[in-house]
């Protein structure tokens, strides 16, 4: 924001700022001069005294009300602890209560202030209003507590004031009274409401990180399978997600959601898989319990709120305007990823979302971000002022809304408030702190000018932790009295009355952080991705039910170009792998059975080729081509080189498809069988086998050869049976009348026995 903004007035009336400022000119001047002139070693210890000793450490833990009114006792509460070598004796906790603070910059500039320095820091307010200790032994800490009315505290005007609480004692080689350690917080007074107050807009996200895959069972019910069970714990009680929705429900904020995360919870809501520590085998999942607790809390605490929807997998619009670009194809998927968005929450939270936001990381912006963050249909994107810098001098902060033509809001979240809850909320020091400072922001902008209404909105992290959540709502419900600011949702904040001088000329690229920039994607994500998406277009075609596997690997691309990768290179590729893995897989489902080399019984003959779909789906749209590579020796169905038959297969059904060979000359001719889509584009792997070709075969030779066999045994009979017969006719000529008779032949008959083959039969 503008820094001139921070000077201006924070007190009711011009006379009142000018006195003010006179009267700390008149005080600071000798006080500086008196700095200036101290000597070398003066000067060396009162800049010791200003950094503050480090002895005591005091953690400011509740201050209580936050934002006080007329009548209220402040109570502030914490611990100290002995971090020296000695005992603290004498000990007491007090408060001190700085003058006004003029202006942003200023409270910026007091919230970094560490030590105490004695003649600049106020003096305590003393009296009863302290907690005394008698001794404070080294390495101990006690717990404090201090009330004070809020009309004992000196307070003024209208606006922030610093308030500081010191642990004073003595030690024993230092044995006079000195401030030993000190904390500092801000205290915001506004105990009457302001003619104007701010319209203050505050983003509720509900994202996480990646963890469903693309794979599922190989059931009819597709069972999910998850990457693991992690989700589980941000959504039980206690849990990230569990804090957010809790917490969001009380408050006046906008649901910014993606809608991922709705389907990957209400994926877990029925039976689902997660994969095992091996990889290969999976368990059954087992928070269903809570997923069904977490979806029925947020569908209640959603109806009749604002809900904007990013679009499905929050895609990183940077890292596809720097990178993706160069990829054709890339930017395709931010309009479906919009649509799917759409139907998801309206489909699981029963209520119709907004999909006119884009939200680049960090609000950060550049020209092609800009284009990449409308392509997809929203006409406002959400930035941040750290990015759109003021450029116009106004003297206040500008309403968020500017428009940067072409039909485009520029939603500008206010940076110190988008980001005072970052950081590690879980102690209560820190959050005390974040929370105070946050309502010290925000009173200070409306006193900028108080006679100006303006529509300010804050973009916090996009994952914000159980500790951050609950630091988040604690600044909100200190705001509920609406003294000085009142909600307003995002929709209307987009369309507020822009402030006619604030910035609306979008950085360069030389602009856009490093940071940021080096946690981008890299070329290869989206490289990856349009090879992943070539695969499915050429699997959805031959499919009969191709939602069943458009709709899981759809998601699972848009998952793929996720803001929440960004950090986690190496675990984003080993997503983008188990994809395209997993759809290859898939794809090999329906494939080509190896056959063995063929012999054509003749001229020709038919040869048979089996396609086997293994898939739960049937499969359509499919060709399969033989293609003989020696048409001079083998033609297929009648005088073709290239034969083709249309394939249809129910799911874990095989199909036998037959061609007509016919053979032209004699040898061994490869023939090589390929699945077509019907466009013509190769579907798998192809298969190549032989078909012999010999004029002869073997049969054929079987045959003559037994025709011969058949012969030479006749001819044998033949010669045996007239040898025989010749031999009895000799025999018979030779007999004479008194000789003896004929000798008895010595062959038996024949035996009408059927000869033994040598076979053994079983029975």
């Amino acid at each position: 924001m503008a820094e001139a903004a921070d000077f201006q007035g924070m007190t009711p009336s011009p006379a009142h700022r000018w006195l003010r400022r006179t009267a700390a000119l008149l005080i600071g001047a000798p006080l500086v001069a008196g700095l200036l002139s101290l000597p070398a070693t003066t000067a060396a210890h009162a800049a010791e005294t200003v950094g503050g000793s480090r002895t005591v450490d005091v953690s400011l833990d509740t201050l209580t009300p936050s934002a006080p009114a007329k009548g209220d006792t402040v109570t502030v509460s914490g611990t100290i602890t002995n971090r020296g070598r000695e005992t603290v004796t004498g000990a007491h906790v007090g408060l001190r209560m700085s003058s006004q603070l003029t202006g942003r910059t200023t409270i910026d500039s007091a919230a970094t202030r560490t030590g105490y320095a004695d003649g600049i820091d106020p003096a305590e307010i003393g009296g009863k209003f302290t907690k005394k200790f008698a001794r404070l032994p080294a390495g101990i800490s006690e717990d404090f507590s201090v009330s004070v009315p809020v009309g004992k505290l000196g307070l003024d005007d209208a606006g922030v004031y610093q308030l500081g609480v010191s642990l004073s004692g003595k030690t024993a080689s230092v044995p006079f009274e000195q401030v030993l350690g000190i904390e500092r917080t801000f205290l915001p007074w506004q105990p009457t409401a302001t003619a104007k107050k701010t319209q203050l807009t505050y983003l509720w996200p509900l994202i996480s990180s990646t963890h469903l895959t693309a794979e599922t069972g190989s059931d009819e019910q597709q069972t999910p399978v998850f990457e693991n069970d992690d989700l589980g714990a941000e959504l039980a009680p206690g849990g990230r997600l569990q804090q957010l929705v809790s917490l969001g429900n009380e408050l006046p904020v906008t649901w910014v959601i993606d809608p991922d995360l709705l389907a990957t919870v209400n994926a877990m809501t029925e039976s689902y898989e997660v994969k095992s520590e091996d990889g290969e085998t999976t368990v059954a999942g087992k928070n269903q319990a809570v997923a069904n607790r977490w979806l029925s809390d947020l569908q209640k605490a959603v109806q009749g709120r604002k809900v904007v929807a990013l679009p499905f997998g929050d895609p990183d619009l940077a890292s596809l305007a720097h990178r993706g670009r160069d990829v054709p194809g890339s930017l395709s998927h931010l309009q479906p990823a919009t649509g799917v968005a759409a139907m998801t929450v309206k489909s699981i939270l029963h209520t119709e979302p907004s999909t006119d936001f884009s939200w680049p990381v960090d609000g950060a912006l550049d020209p092609s971000i800009v284009d990449v963050a409308t392509s997809a249909g929203a006409h406002n994107v959400i930035a941040r002022s750290d990015s759109l810098r003021e450029t116009g001098g106004l003297p206040y902060t500008p309403t968020a809304a500017r428009p940067i033509g072409g039909g485009t809001t520029a939603v500008v979240a206010d940076a110190r408030l988008s980001t005072a809850f970052q950081g590690d909320m879980s102690k209560a020091g820190d959050s005390t702190l974040a929370v105070q400072k946050f309502l010290a922001q925000t009173l200070a902008v409306t006193l900028q000018d108080e006679d100006k209404q303006r529509s300010i909105v804050v973009a916090p992290q996009r994952t914000p932790s159980a500790g951050q959540a609950q630091s988040m709502a604690g600044a909100l419900r200190a705001l509920d009295e609406q003294r000085w600011a009142q909600p307003l949702d995002l929709l209307k904040a987009a369309k507020a009355k822009p402030d006619t001088n604030a910035t609306t000329r979008i950085p360069g690229p030389p602009s856009y952080p490093q940071s940021l920039r080096k946690q981008e994607l890299p070329v290869k994500a989206f490289q990856d991705i349009k090879d992943t998406q070539g695969k499915l277009d050429n699997f959805q075609v031959i499919l009969t039910a191709p939602d069943r596997v458009v709709t899981p690997f759809g998601n699972a691309i848009n998952r793929a170009m996720s803001t929440s990768w960004r950090g986690k290179e190496q675990q984003a590729q080993e997503y983008r792998d188990g994809v395209q893995s997993y759809l290859v897989s898939l794809t090999d489902e329906v494939r080509l059975i190896q056959k063995s080399d063929a012999t054509l019984s003749g001229r020709s003959a038919t040869v048979p080729v089996t396609v086997q779909n293994k898939l739960l789906q049937g499969t359509e749209n499919l060709v399969l081509r033989l293609t003989t590579t020696k048409p001079t020796r083998l033609k297929l169905d009648g005088d073709k080189t290239v034969a083709e038959r249309p394939v249809r297969i129910a799911g874990g059904h095989s199909q036998s498809v037959k061609f007509t060979a016919t053979a032209n000359a004699n040898g061994p001719v490869p023939v090589i069988a390929q699945l077509y889509t019907e466009d013509g584009t190769p579907y798998g792997r192809r298969m190549e086998f032989r078909v012999n070709v010999d004029e002869f075969t073997p049969t054929v030779m079987l045959v003559i050869a037994g025709g011969v066999l058949l012969l030479v045994l006749a001819g044998v009979r033949m010669y045996t049976q007239r040898k025989r017969a010749a031999a009895r006719q000799a025999a018979a000529g030779a007999e004479e009348p008194g000789q003896p008779s004929d000798l008895t032949p010595d062959t038996g008959p024949e035996s009408s026995d059927p000869p033994d083959t040598g076979e053994k039969v079983d029975r």
